[in-house]
């Protein structure tokens, strides 16, 4: 196995562009998981230049989780962004709207990366109560917003590496 290649994702950001899509619901929530991609992002090289330069950071605020695919998608398709990191949370309440509310944003957000050829990571809490969630967004390495930062810096790495796979939004 030590002879096979290896394809890994850095986590440089120097040269990405990133979006943000957050959700504004539970945003005392959203707001500590956009902290901690925020300095994830800053930890991994990007640097505050204009929209739409490498080693930019944008945040694209939206109502509620289920709106962030779409918005997600369409900065996608914008060319602006080489990874999108979508951050929202979702508590279950006494009726099954959560559980129809969590599966669509999961597989819009799966579909809509996959469509564009774009990294989009999963960066939306579904969780039992808020504090469960306040425990997820809270400072530090454990932060699920740091955390899908990185994995799509990673992603957005590794597919630029891959032969004949150009930057889909360079």
């Amino acid at each position: 196995m030590r002879d096979t290649p290896v394809i890994e994702g850095a986590t440089d950001a120097s040269g990405l562009r990133v979006g943000l899509v957050v959700s504004a619901y539970h945003r005392a929530v959203t707001g500590g998981l956009c902290d901690g991609a925020l300095a994830a992002l800053r930890g991994a090289g990007a640097r505050g230049a204009a929209p739409g330069e490498p080693g930019s950071v944008t945040l694209i605020e939206v109502p509620g989780a289920f709106e962030i695919p779409l918005a997600a998608r369409r900065a996608a398709e914008s060319g602006a962004f080489d990874a999108v990191v979508c951050l929202g949370c979702i508590v279950r309440g006494e009726t099954p709207h959560f559980d129809y509310l969590a599966s669509a944003v999961a597989h819009a957000i799966a579909t809509a990366s996959q469509a564009t050829g774009v990294p989009m990571t999963f960066g939306v809490l579904t969780t039992n109560s808020l504090d469960e969630a306040a425990a997820r967004a809270g400072d530090g390495p454990s932060n699920k917003g740091r955390e899908a930062a990185l994995a799509a810096v990673q992603l957005a790495n590794v597919l630029d590496s891959l032969p004949g796979a150009p930057r889909t939004g360079a």
